[in-house]
This record gives C-alpha cells, sequence and structure tokens, in this order.
C-alpha cells in the first residue's frame, strides 16, 4: 500500500511540475508561444483553462498522496 502511494506522489508531483512550467508568468499560454502581452486583466480560455484546472488536482491529489503515505507508515 504504502508503494502505491509512493507511486502515485512521483506521478502527480511530475504532472504538477509539468503544468506549472507550462503556465507563464502572468502572461498565460499565448504568452509563452509569442503572444503578445495585452497588459490588462484577462480571463482564461482554452487549453490556458483546462491547464490550470489540472494544475489545481494534481495539487490536491500530490498532497493528500504525500498525507496518506505519511500515515501509513504507521
Amino acid at each position: 500500500m504504502k508503494l502505491l502511494f509512493n507511486i502515485i506522489t512521483i506521478i502527480s508531483a511530475v504532472i504538477l511540475i509539468t503544468t506549472i512550467l507550462l503556465q507563464s508568468q502572468g502572461s498565460g499560454l499565448g504568452g509563452a508561444f509569442g503572444g503578445g502581452d495585452s497588459g490588462g486583466y484577462r480571463t482564461r480560455r482554452g487549453a490556458e483553462k483546462m491547464i490550470y484546472y489540472v494544475t489545481i488536482g494534481a495539487a490536491v491529489i500530490f498532497v493528500l498522496s504525500v498525507i496518506l503515505s505519511i500515515l501509513a507508515k504507521r
């Protein structure tokens, strides 16, 4: 069981790192691939919105797997 939690932790960590790196610092996915900076408030759309939600999901799964891994050691 502990091995399962460790594998889930590693996979979720890789997904979390990847999705965080895909999000550009304040400019969105379009800015990462050469799009202009609008300079104002923007809403997330399309792939950018999906990456945002995947990041949140991966963070939740990562935290839960770490907690369950610690509890499984007891």
